[in-house]
């Protein structure tokens, strides 16, 4: 599974996006992390194969979420569903 790096100054947390390509949810959520400058990665889900679609839902699951797009996952333990922009900027310390 190929994940994007976007680059960014903030870099205290390690961010990963679980995102449909074309879900404008999800677009947002780039956007929004890109605006406050944070270095993130993303994965397009529905650009996967379908081992991979296997392996990102039981991540999803085992930490607590729903596999629903977008997903932000925090240092590898917090788990952001949807663009919530107040959950997110709490779990990003912004």
């Amino acid at each position: 599974m190929e994940k994007i790096r976007v680059n960014g100054n903030n870099k205290t947390h390690k961010v990963l996006i679980y995102a449909i390509s074309t879900c404008a949810w999800c677009k947002m959520t780039k956007e929004f992390l890109k605006e406050n400058d944070i270095e993130y990665e993303y994965v397009d889900v529905d650009l996967a194969n379908d081992e991979d679609h296997e392996k990102i839902r039981n991540e999803i699951t085992r930490l607590g979420g729903s596999p629903t797009y977008p997903t932000i996952i925090v240092d590898g333990k917090t788990v952001v569903t949807g663009f919530r922009k107040d959950k997110i900027k709490e779990a990003l310390d912004i």
